[in-house]
């Protein structure tokens, strides 16, 4: 069987975010199980740079279905985390569940890849002091708050914790987080 990988997520998170690592870990052999507040489907969104405007827009996306509720995840099924961002962290932070999940893999030194506003998730959790990390740039104050050290820059790989930006560092966010899943959970 293929070694499982977790995605947590749920609606407007970035369509990006959330279907290339998706995608690119399934086509690189692993099982990949999308995790919602609740097993429905997902509304994604689109963020984008347009001129004229001090921030990002945002416009409908995606529909993706949830695998499996917060509340039904074992942690101890998967090998590795994807966190990615939109929207969504803002919200599913709150989450007691999510919190659990998040805390586990960490705790357990397991491979965790996030993006952009997902780290709002992970440092609700309680798992970015003394990390190093990137986010999109307006976390920065968030994450010396988190008690992590930011860098501002296309990836970060801290240990096995891999950071980026947001869907313009795919590339390199997905080519350093098989670097490290190969070492830690490689398909068989």
């Amino acid at each position: 069987m293929a070694p499982k990988i977790l995605l947590v997520t749920g609606d407007a998170a970035e369509s990006l975010e959330v279907l290339y690592p998706y995608q690119r870990l399934r086509e690189e052999g692993y099982e990949v199980h999308i995790a919602a507040p609740s097993r429905k489907t997902l509304r994604f969104v689109v963020h984008d740079f347009e001129p004229g405007f001090d921030t990002y827009t945002e416009k409908p996306g995606y529909t993706w279905p949830a695998d499996l509720a917060f509340s039904e995840v074992d942690p101890d099924d998967y090998v590795a985390l994807v966190v990615p961002g939109g929207r969504a962290p803002e919200y599913l932070r709150n989450d007691a569940d999510l919190r659990a999940i998040l805390s586990a893999f960490f705790d357990t030194d397991r491979p965790v890849a996030q993006i952009c506003h997902g780290p709002l998730m992970t440092a609700a959790a309680g798992a970015l002091k003394n990390r190093r990390v990137t986010a999109y740039p307006a976390l920065e104050p968030d994450m010396e708050t988190a008690g992590a050290a930011f860098q501002d820059t296309e990836v970060v790989v801290d240990g096995t914790l891999v950071s980026s930006r947001a869907w313009p560092d795919h590339s390199a966010w997905m080519r350093e987080f098989l670097t490290v899943l190969r070492t830690k959970a490689p398909v068989t």
